[in-house]
């Protein structure tokens, strides 16, 4: 029965940088003189030798609305009737209380993924389509 062995090369002894002539002495690897030979001597990211950084010289253009944007949750109708009782008036504030939506600038949208049974009153939330037909097919009403 043959022995399972490591194919040659695989198992090598890691070598040990700038402990005398008998490992990888004097320069360690490092070439000869200059910034990078030194230790601690690498530049920042994006410097590029005193030349204007490219993430300086290309202009800034146009508009963005990231800072302005809202972030809806997804929220189908099996959650709502598995956490809301019947009658009882769903809105962000009964969401957040529950657990339901995470999050301070979090806004929250209904969608009609599964069914609903119970009337429920949506108070100040987005809802879908199909959710709001469900809705009002369940007897609720949505405000």
């Amino acid at each position: 029965m043959a022995q399972i062995h490591a194919p040659y090369g695989a198992n090598t002894k890691k070598t040990i940088l700038g402990r005398g002539a008998s490992s990888k002495g004097r320069t360690c690897g490092k070439g000869n003189k200059g910034q990078n030979s030194r230790s601690g001597g690498n530049s920042a990211p994006g410097f590029e030798g005193g030349q204007m950084p490219l993430y300086r010289r290309v202009a800034r253009r146009g508009f963005s609305n990231y800072k302005f944007k809202q972030d809806y949750q997804a929220v189908s109708l099996d959650v709502l009737s598995t956490n809301f009782d019947d009658g009882e008036t769903v809105n962000l504030d009964a969401l957040k209380d529950k657990g339901i939506v995470k999050g301070f600038k979090t806004q929250a949208k209904i969608l009609g993924d599964g069914d609903l049974t119970k009337k429920l009153v949506i108070d100040g939330i987005k809802v879908s389509a199909t959710a709001s037909e469900k809705i009002k097919a369940a007897g609720g009403e949505i405000r």
